[in-house]
């Protein structure tokens, strides 16, 4: 053992030996992305440059592991507090996005809402970004109680997660309803409980409400509040409180928050001055006026089309012209895309509205419409959708119908899609002039578009085409817009048919009724009257009997707001404490004593057979619904009705015939896999019921229910 220890010994002291001999040479350099990293470092300073080389070079050339995942390893679970990113605004939930955005443009807000809560109880639940976007459009329509009560069913009745824009339009919402206390309720509960802090924008919305409510000093606190929390200094913010103070005329306090936001920006939005011009110009001091404008341009800042647009606007109100063009003109040289974006089709708008407000300059403002800088660099304006529907609409204003629709070709031919507003416009233009051969090709091409017509233009414009001799050349329109979801309204149905058996075209308006039928549209009673008694008249009652007691499968029902009956809203969520009958969204219920529910079931989907009328789900398609009693008040009753997916009908709950527990209902009755019942069940007590009523996709049932006092259910659908 000693010898081949001191063998070790003397063959690594002549390794040693050949190194420390053998001649020098040249290490080849790495070419290693990161180098080697050495474990010692001579100080401490030294460590941190390595670190921050390393860092910096990782930034440039990330390793390969960082790019790809490994497929099997598992995906990270998402954190359910955490608001939805913008990964998961793919695949079926895109799509939903896009058609709620679509109906959001074509100006059907109620439908959008529908589309859009009814998703919740699907197995495609909307993104907080398609929540956000019906909850602004509502705002936006200055439908304010619409977007509170949308909030509230979205975020707090179906526990999808908000985000701060959720919040801010909350906010503003709250604000210029008038109720800033809730408002500053809602920023307070941001701060103690979102896994996010306040935004600019939720002080913007804030300040706002406080000054418009006379309350300038909590603004005042507010802002400094922002500040103080690392916010920065928002000019938008400090434009509110500059506002408030040159509201009530103290111009001093106004330039002293004017000097804190310059000293604490080194460039500031000119939406400032704006308002400092505004002020000056309604106190008749142009000169004071001319001189902020001017200061402002001094400094060259580089704004963008928003603040240049405000500063348009005002110079346009106030008569300075020349101004106006010349601001015009240097945006236009500006306009270098993509590095500079210096006008947009609102700068377009306002100088061409301008031409449009003098007599005898309509001929001029086409010219403005397509002028271009004349910097060298500078490019000329792509024009969108809206800068063309904006000179469409002046010319249908004026009467120039030619001109608009010289402007829909040029529109066509630039590969931009016309959008309701452009076939709104010019068909209006047409019926108004007596055109009708030209405004019913504008209709067919609006639907062949498969752009939506809300049910207010939809009745306005077969009306108008009807009193013109224009029956028969209704049918295939509305056929068309009957294959595009939503369905046509139940009163767009109404007017055409009345009229095509105004005609004895019996056999078309029998066509467009089972249209109806099948598309579970629902068929009116006062609809359904006139045509019995019409069919009835020439000997054919028994077409129209066999065609609305047929079971229609495959669709369902998309009822009409003409439908809804008893002071229902159309959004589908109650807002007050009264006995207004509520149902589904997929049949209705009018009246309020005896009250009549014709549901249109589809069963091929369980979670699209949920009623939802005041109670909450679960996702298994279970029902909680009050069931009221006789005596006037409601008793909570859970699981009153839940389906199972062969149809069976199980735990009925219990009906309080005289409100002493008498009366359990109970084995209502089973379902088979058709949907015929069978089994009416057994009652007892004093508690009436009608059974012996059949299931198969259109089912109706009666129930006697009493006036009583119904608990507020926010969130709720109301029909």
């Amino acid at each position: 053992m000693t010898v081949s220890f001191l063998l070790r010994s003397l063959r690594r002291l002549s390794l040693l030996q050949t190194a420390t001999l053998s001649p020098t040479f040249t290490l080849k350099p790495s070419y290693h992305v990161i180098p080697t990293r050495s474990f010692a470092f001579s100080s401490a300073e030294e460590a941190a440059a390595e670190r921050r080389r390393r860092k910096r070079r990782l930034r440039i050339e990330p390793p390969l592991h960082a790019l790809q995942r490994d497929p099997n390893s598992p995906r990270p679970k998402r954190d359910p507090n955490q608001p939805d990113t913008t990964s998961a605004l793919v695949g079926p939930r895109l799509s939903l996005h896009n058609r709620v955005q679509s109906l959001i443009r074509a100006g059907d807000l109620d439908n959008a809402s529908v589309v859009a809560r009814q998703s919740v109880f699907s197995t495609t639940r909307p993104t907080v970004f398609t929540c956000n976007a019906i909850i602004g459009s509502m705002y936006r329509a200055k439908r304010y109680s619409d977007a509170i009560a949308l909030f509230t069913y979205f975020f707090k009745q179906c526990n999808i997660v908000p985000n701060v824009v959720s919040y801010n339009f909350l906010i503003v919402s709250y604000c210029e309803s008038g109720e800033v206390d809730k408002g500053l309720q809602v920023y307070q509960h941001i701060k103690e409980n979102a896994p996010f802090g306040p935004s600019a924008v939720t002080f913007r919305h804030l300040t706002k409400g406080l000054v418009d409510a006379g309350r300038i000093d909590e603004a005042v606190n507010l802002l400094w509040k922002m500040v103080g929390d690392g916010h920065g200094a928002d000019s938008h913010v400090f434009n509110n409180v500059i506002l408030g103070f040159l509201n009530l005329g103290n111009l001093e306090k106004a330039n002293e928050f004017f000097d804190e936001l310059k000293s604490r920006c080194m460039v500031y939005d000119g939406i400032v001055n704006a308002t400092f011009m505004e002020w000056f110009f309604s106190q008749g001091r142009v000169r004071e006026a001319m001189e902020s404008y001017k200061s402002l341009l001094d400094k060259e800042f580089k704004m963008v089309p928003a603040t240049c647009n405000v500063l348009l606007e005002v110079l346009l109100k106030w008569g300075r012209k020349v101004e106006a063009e010349a601001l015009f003109d240097s945006m236009l040289d500006r306009h270098t895309p993509p590095v500079v974006q210096a006008v947009n089709s609102d700068t377009f708008n306002l100088m061409v509205n301008e031409c449009f407000k003098e007599e005898g300059r309509e001929l001029e403002a086409y010219s403005v419409f397509k002028k271009a800088g004349k910097a060298p660099k500078s490019k000329p304006f792509a024009m969108d959708t809206a800068g063309f529907n904006n000179m469409i609409m002046r010319y249908c204003e004026k009467d120039m119908v030619d001109d608009a629709e010289k402007m829909y070709v040029e529109l066509c031919a630039k590969s931009l899609s016309p959008d309701v507003n452009t076939y709104r416009a010019l068909i209006d233009a047409y019926l108004k002039l007596g055109r009708i051969d030209e405004a019913m090709e504008k209709y067919t091409k609006m639907v062949e578009a498969g752009l939506r017509v809300i049910p207010t233009y939809a009745n306005k414009w077969f009306s108008e085409l009807i009193e013109n001799g224009k029956i028969v050349d209704c049918v295939p329109i509305l056929t068309k817009m009957g294959e595009k979801d939503p369905k046509p309204d139940a009163t767009t149905y109404d007017i055409v048919i009345r009229a095509l058996c105004a005609v004895s075209n019996y056999d078309t308006s029998l066509s467009l009724l089972q249209q109806m039928v099948s598309y579970g549209v629902g068929v009116t009673p006062v609809l359904k009257e006139h045509v019995l008694d019409v069919f009835d008249k020439v000997g054919r009652r028994d077409d129209i009997d066999r065609l609305l007691n047929a079971r229609w499968s495959g669709y369902a029902a998309n009822v009409s707001p003409a439908q809804r009956h008893g002071g229902a809203n159309l959004n589908g969520y109650r807002q007050q404490t009264e006995s207004i009958p509520h149902a589904n969204g997929n049949g209705y219920r009018y009246g309020h004593g005896q009250v009549q529910q014709h549901v249109n079931w589809q069963q091929d989907n369980i979670r699209n057979t949920q009623q939802y009328d005041n109670g909450s789900y679960s996702g298994s398609g279970q029902q909680y619904h009050n069931q009221g009693n006789n005596n006037g008040y409601e008793q909570p009753q859970y699981n009153n009705r839940s389906y199972v997916g062969n149809g069976q009908q199980y735990n009925t709950g219990s009906w309080n015939g005289n409100g002493n527990g008498n009366g359990q209902q109970y084995s209502n009755g089973g379902y088979n896999g058709n949907g015929q019942q069978y089994g009416s069940g057994f009652q007892n007590g004093s508690g009436s019921h009608y059974g012996n009523w059949q299931q198969n996709g259109s089912d109706q049932q009666v129930v006697n229910g009493e006036q009583g006092y119904e608990q507020p259910q926010t969130g709720s659908v109301a029909l």
